[in-house]
């Protein structure tokens, strides 16, 4: 699954979807793609991550107190 970093505006590749659907979890592990050869994985914070439209992540995977 590819998300934008904020920071960057730079597509990263999700490497951990279970992580980012588990609202316990505050960080990622992912990758950029940007320029031609692929990034070396490390975490990035949910916080900064959007989808590529900049629609912010779903709040139940962000917030552990959500109820639907």
């Amino acid at each position: 699954m590819f998300l934008k970093d904020t920071k960057s505006g730079d597509l990263v590749e999700v490497l951990g979807v279970s992580d980012l659907i588990d609202p316990f979890r505050n960080s990622v592990p992912a990758r950029f793609h940007a320029g031609e050869e692929m990034g070396e994985p490390k975490n990035f914070f949910k916080t900064e991550l959007v989808f590529p439209s900049d629609e912010p992540l779903p709040r139940c995977w962000v917030d552990p107190n959500y109820k639907s």
